[in-house]
């Protein structure tokens, strides 16, 4: 709040509340940006548009949406990480962030982003085009068993979530598959949909449409729970294999973003995310919404870290330079 503001409120002898964006230097007074590190199109880039259109529930700017991408994510990181650290750009990562900062010595190291708030986890469902033949989990590594590398698998770049989706897969599984990289969700959708590939591990608001039409088969989801966009299809466990394979949406900070800005962004994003109008319409669009505050934020990445280096070190992706 002003100076000024204040003595205009106590002359007229009543106090105005500080919202979201009313601290000591007025911040925020512009747009924030929200860097998402894949193309259009995509479940980062649905979660980030989707918070853009709700920002006025607990800011008074609104967020304008930025796509930074290239090398599986790394781009978009590093364009976050160097930024002025005022507060006024900020990112949303996930499990590509952890990956590229233990498979490439050039990408920016986790310790260089702060943890600002937990968004929720996106379980991977992995279909096949509806042409492959292939009717379940069973007969698509029976297939893989029989022919290494007969399937042809859409994924990201190494690094990115789905690619190490499948690289899970085929570590757990002892299978190899043909990875073809794309460069985000939405291309590699694309290729799978019209039969450039022939399975992928992607979210399931993707695929639920194509799915219930017949275009595509969702074989699994990966995860503990079905997804209410696809109830139909069973998790891996339930059909007999021990598989989970979950991402998240994560909004952070560079290093360096002075403490009063950061708690006013904390709580403004941990109230946009606790709003009953904004979780409607992501249920919509089939994101699972389940908000953590900074330091919960913090604690989850520290063991979503470990657990990420363990999946990469057992299947050979750790750089020899980021070993532990």
């Amino acid at each position: 709040m002003t100076l000024r503001r204040l003595i205009i409120a106590s002359v007229l002898g009543f106090t105005l509340p500080l919202s979201s964006g009313l601290l000591a230097d007025d911040f925020p007074e512009r747009a924030l940006t929200l860097v998402v590190p894949w193309p259009a199109g995509g479940a980062y880039d649905l979660a980030a548009r989707l918070m853009a259109e709700h920002a006025g529930t607990a800011l008074s700017v609104p967020i304008v949406v930025q796509n930074v991408t290239g090398a599986a994510g790394s781009t978009g990181i590093r364009h976050v990480a160097e930024s002025d650290p005022d507060g006024y750009t900020l990112g949303m990562m996930g499990t590509h962030a952890i990956a590229q900062s233990y498979m490439n010595p050039n990408a920016t190291p986790l310790d260089e982003l702060e943890a600002l708030v937990f968004i929720g986890p996106e379980p991977a469902a992995f279909a096949v085009g509806s042409d492959t033949g292939i009717t379940d989990i069973a007969d698509y590594l029976q297939t893989l068993q029989e022919s290494p590398g007969a399937i042809i698998n859409g994924n990201d770049s190494p690094g990115g979530f789905s690619y190490i989706a499948a690289s899970m897969l085929e570590s757990q599984f002892d299978v190899t598959l043909t990875k073809i990289p794309y460069q985000g969700y939405a291309p590699t959708f694309s290729a799978l949909l019209s039969g450039e590939v022939m399975s992928a591990l992607l979210p399931i608001p993707l695929l639920a449409d194509q799915h219930a039409s017949g275009q595509l088969q969702i074989l699994g989801v990966a995860s503990d729970a079905r997804h209410p966009f696809a109830p139909d299809v069973p998790t891996f466990k339930e059909q007999g294999y021990d598989f989970t394979a979950e991402d998240f949406f994560m909004l952070y900070l560079p290093q360096g973003v002075p403490n009063e800005r950061r708690d006013t962004l904390e709580s403004a994003f941990y109230t946009l995310l606790e709003d009953e109008a904004f979780q409607l319409a992501a249920s919509e669009v089939g994101l699972v919404i389940a908000p953590q505050p900074r330091e919960a934020s913090s604690d989850y990445l520290t063991q979503r870290a470990d657990e990420v280096y363990e999946i990469l070190s057992s299947a050979n992706l750790v750089d020899d330079a980021l070993t532990r």
